[in-house]
């Protein structure tokens, strides 16, 4: 085993990354070491939600209301999921070599 590979720490694993990105939007991110990434979703989760909101016809759903933002949130889970699967087969695999 090479230096390099003794000082990668084991990333965490993708469905604990996916439960926190659920719960702390933008800390799924941060657990796969991109902080800016998921600073960057919550500020479009905000910006997007305000928006919509603020466009959005009184009759329309609370759901319609912050369409704009609950989209972000959705991608920012399925962002930190995707990353944290990657991370962990790449150190899975690179183990085995």
């Amino acid at each position: 085993m090479s230096q390099l590979e003794a000082k990668q720490p084991q990333p965490w694993h993708p469905y604990l990354v996916l439960l926190v990105a659920i719960i702390l939007p933008g800390v799924g991110q941060v657990l796969n070491n991109a902080p800016m990434r998921g600073l960057t979703m919550v500020f479009f989760m905000l910006v997007l939600g305000v928006v919509t909101f603020q466009l959005a016809s009184p009759d329309v759903s609370v759901l319609g209301q912050f369409a704009g933002g609950i989209f972000i949130y959705a991608l920012s889970v399925m962002d930190a999921y995707l990353w944290a699967k990657v991370r962990y087969q790449v150190y899975k695999y690179s183990a085995l070599i």
